[in-house]
């Protein structure tokens, strides 16, 4: 007899929760029995670039430690490297070589918290820019940080995100290709961003992913619009998303991105481990 598969962990982005202090932050999803919690790198929890980030970070695992919490780091603040440029500059863009410190920098942080993946996506190509030159430069771009992945025992996790350069897993798959199948670069799926954009049903966009799987985020959506909903409020069936992501014996975690969420954080949160726990049982 096969035994049962293993439970899938939860876990619920910071960038819901920007009006906390990171401590607060963690204290709420411990206390609401979260397994962990996905850090978006940014100038409201963690600073990558602060003077006294060694200390920040040490800091930071004991608290983590304290509350039970896994993590997964981020790097989706869209407005993070410029005030005008949704998540600009790109790996595929002038200025490239500050998304690449970025990545390094996310990349240390996330081995001195163990942190098994960083999470990134492509940004949008510059416009003009024909297509093979965007992947060529994409391409260099990813290496370069993977050599950094090597270093520090860490992956990528990169996401298909809508409208940006690769906003499918299908093109996340012809990236990994283009990098030489290395084995630090794997793939975050966004079950809300699949239903939005993907031709392909949510479960084949699961089992497409799987080979590389390496981090699940996780909101309600409809088609065609790119907005993060609380559950219920979108068209996805979660159930056989979840007994899928089980079937796989998914080990990263699977955290809960509703970004708009901020001014009701505590609830929202509430409610989405409430829904979860019902849909995965």
């Amino acid at each position: 007899m096969q035994p049962p598969p293993t439970p899938l962990r939860f876990g619920y982005g910071t960038n819901g929760f920007t009006h906390h202090r990171l401590t607060d932050v963690l204290v709420v999803l411990a206390d609401l029995g979260y397994d962990g919690v996905a850090l978006t790198l940014d100038h409201v929890h963690l600073d990558p670039y602060t003077d006294d980030l060694t200390r920040r970070v040490a800091v930071l695992a004991k608290h983590l430690a304290r509350h039970g919490l896994d993590v997964t780091v981020e790097t989706g603040a869209p407005y993070f490297l410029h005030p005008w440029g949704k998540h600009l500059p790109t790996l595929m863009s002038d200025g490239a070589e500050l998304r690449v410190d970025l990545l390094r920098r996310a990349l240390r942080i996330a081995a001195d918290l163990g942190s098994p993946t960083v999470h990134l996506c492509s940004g949008p190509a510059p416009e003009g820019l024909p297509e093979q030159d965007a992947w060529k430069r994409l391409a260099v771009g990813v290496g370069t940080v993977l050599e950094t992945a090597e270093k520090y025992g860490v992956a990528l996790a990169f996401e298909p995100e809508p409208y940006m350069f690769v906003d499918t897993v299908e093109r996340c798959l012809e990236l990994a290709e283009r990098v030489e199948g290395h084995e630090r670069f794997g793939i975050t799926l966004d079950i809300g961003h699949a239903h939005c954009v993907e031709e392909r049903p949510v479960l084949d966009c699961v089992s497409l992913a799987a080979p590389r799987l390496r981090n699940v985020q996780i909101e309600d959506m409809r088609r065609g619009v790119h907005q993060h909903l609380e559950f219920g409020a979108g068209e996805i069936d979660f159930p056989p998303v979840l007994s899928a992501l089980r079937e796989l014996e998914h080990r990263g975690l699977v955290s809960v991105e509703i970004q708009g969420g901020s001014l009701d954080a505590p609830e929202v949160a509430r409610r989405s481990i409430e829904f979860l726990r019902a849909a995965a049982s």
